[in-house]
């Protein structure tokens, strides 16, 4: 039976874990598939204003021929999030913001810290045992409506086939179940990938489990060195990571270049699951990840 904690019911224990070897990623692999999503992660920190029209400054330069279709946001109870048509990727883009860690692990550590069963109105193929941390799914679902109609419009306005979302720290959980959502509600024919940098971790073990056999490949999340935020809320509690995992180990003093490795399995021993929250760095989660990427408020000028 779950263990009442503050009045909540929360289930103790473990879930899944990998002991496989990852191996290295490529620089190449970095560029290709990592650095777009995550300009446009540090994107999503700027204000809703400036972010509309793209005149973000460096943030938005670094991703030339971007045209905005919506975004909003309060940097509060709605974080920041915008849904763009990158033209030079013909691709649709949906980006949440995050939060700065330590305002990010005084939130974990309030009421909120139970889970709930994920909305079958978002994620309609989500069984009954699927369950969320309250307050990511709350976050989520208050933007639900509109990132979907966007998406929807786009993909038939523009022709495009393919979506992009990605975010960091609490956007890195908003875009995941954001990811869900759109691979279970858009057609087949629509490429779905979610890359997330910062991502605690989401749900029970049924949830990674359904991100699994759902988004498969298509889903990465980047963790960086000893950042402490991938390993809250504890296993524990019953929160797991799913697998897809890209460790970064180290990043070159011009915050230019990164070693990283691909993490077989879900909470791989020899990746962000070995880390300790009695040994953490906050910077690791702002970064830099690599290109010189970091993100938070203080990383967007406008």
């Amino acid at each position: 039976m779950p263990a009442p904690l503050l009045g909540i019911d929360i289930d103790f224990g473990t879930g899944k874990t990998s002991d496989a070897e990852p191996a290295a990623l490529s620089q190449d692999d970095i560029t290709t598939k990592l650095a777009r999503p995550a300009m446009f992660s540090r994107a999503a920190y700027c204000t809703p204003d400036v972010v509309q029209k793209w005149s973000c400054g460096p943030p938005c330069d670094a991703l030339p021929n971007v045209k905005v279709l919506t975004g909003g946001g309060d940097d509060g109870d709605i974080p920041n999030f915008f849904v763009a048509h990158d033209v030079d990727q013909d691709t649709i883009v949906v980006a949440h913001q995050g939060t700065e860690p330590k305002n990010f692990l005084s939130v974990l550590n309030d009421i909120k810290i139970g889970q709930v069963d994920a909305d079958t109105k978002i994620l309609p193929n989500a069984t009954d045992d699927v369950k969320l941390h309250d307050g990511f799914s709350d976050a989520q679902a208050r933007t639900a409506d509109i990132v979907l109609s966007t998406v929807q419009s786009a993909l038939e306005s523009t022709g495009s086939k393919k979506v992009v979302v990605t975010g960091h720290s609490l956007g890195a959980a908003i875009a995941s179940i954001d990811g869900m959502m759109l691979r279970m509600k858009l057609d087949p024919s629509i490429f779905v990938n979610t890359v997330v940098f910062g991502l605690p971790r989401v749900g029970n073990q049924a949830w990674a489990d359904l991100v699994d056999s759902t988004l498969g490949s298509s889903f990465t999340f980047v963790t960086n060195q000893k950042d402490p935020v991938p390993l809250v809320p504890p296993q524990e509690l019953q929160f797991q990571h799913p697998s897809n995992e890209v460790h970064i180990t180290a990043v070159d003093p011009t915050g230019d270049i990164a070693t990283a490795k691909s993490c077989p399995g879900q909470e791989n021993v020899h990746c962000s699951a070995a880390n300790s929250l009695l040994d953490p760095s906050a910077d690791n989660h702002r970064g830099p990840y690599f290109l010189n990427i970091s993100m938070g408020n203080r990383f967007c000028p406008l």
